[in-house]
């Protein structure tokens, strides 16, 4: 591989793992957001991401990529496509976060990559090496046994599980830059949030008031809480595998998980610790299987199998 395609696979491999852990934390964040209404934080999310991004794309000057972006069907299309995706999967999250379901949205990022892995083999004909099955096995196994302990069909997990995974397949086939592409899915969904801020506003109920300068402080943050985790996940999600960024995912609900358990103190029973164990022996699997492959030392039996 090129020197200059390596370096373009560690930085896309850097923003990676920057934007997942930057998710994987975002519980704290939202927690201080608990007394306001998901759908109200959810409107406020997407009027200051808009904001941010108009901010950043001035700055940038890459005004003409949006509209290069606009002009062309497929990719509007697409960015139409995950912006709807990213509001089911932003509500979701920010509602059972703060409705004390942090362990069942963990529960949720890790079965994505699983569905990441399904999308990739089959609209994007990813193939796996045989390392990587092994490792898609045993993640596999540790979601489904705990599936099997909740006793119920997890809605949230899966919910979030089908939104996520649905947005990266379509960030990652829309062709739109990463600045371009976030800006132009958010404002597919802003006009609607706007409205909804100032029906509360204009009603009392809403929360962005110079009466409450803490709450109102939050909801503007959202924008850079928001578009920079976005910006690096679209950076990654252009750059890598979506079976890679798939096995990234990981990295959100591990830090989601201990937030759950030692930080909120949510229950913790035998079958998480069965299925944390599981999940991080397939990551150590992947993982030495990819450093191989970049330092150019192929595994041996490592021809594809999916």
């Amino acid at each position: 591989m090129p020197s200059a395609d390596v370096s373009h696979e560690k930085s896309a491999l850097l923003a990676g793992v920057a934007a997942f852990t930057a998710w994987g934390l975002a519980p704290v964040y939202w927690k201080l957001l608990r007394s306001i209404s998901a759908t109200e934080i959810l409107a406020h999310r997407f009027v200051w991401t808009w904001i941010f991004m108009v901010v950043l794309l001035s700055w940038q000057g890459r005004w003409p990529e949006v509209l290069g972006n606009l002009r062309n069907r497929r990719t509007a299309l697409f960015c139409v496509a995950s912006g709807i995706a990213i509001a089911v999967n932003w509500f979701l999250f920010i509602w059972a976060v703060n409705a004390g379901h942090v362990l069942e949205t963990s529960l949720g990022y890790f079965m994505t990559p699983l569905f990441s892995v399904i999308l990739g083999a089959v609209f994007l004909r990813e193939r796996l090496t045989r390392w990587q099955f092994v490792s898609v096995l045993l993640a596999a196994g540790g979601v489904a046994y705990l599936t099997i302990d909740l006793g119920h069909l997890p809605w949230v997990a899966l919910a979030l599980c089908v939104s996520f995974g649905c947005y990266g397949l379509f960030r990652k086939v829309s062709g739109a830059g990463p600045t371009a592409g976030l800006f132009l899915e958010t404002t597919m969904i802003v006009p609607l949030a706007v409205g909804f801020v100032f029906f509360l506003a204009a009603t009392g109920a809403g929360h962005f008031q110079l009466t409450t300068p803490a709450f109102s402080l939050l909801l503007l943050t959202t924008g850079i809480v928001t578009g920079l985790p976005l910006l690096w996940f679209a950076q990654a999600a252009r750059g890598l595998r979506l079976t890679t960024v798939g096995f990234l995912q990981y990295l959100a609900p591990s830090c989601t998980f201990c937030l759950g358990i030692f930080l909120y103190h949510e229950p913790f029973r035998r079958a998480q610790l069965v299925t944390f164990a599981l999940i991080w022996v397939a990551l150590a699997i992947y993982s030495a299987d990819a450093v191989a492959r970049w330092r150019g030392l192929r595994v041996p039996a490592a021809a594809p199998v999916v």
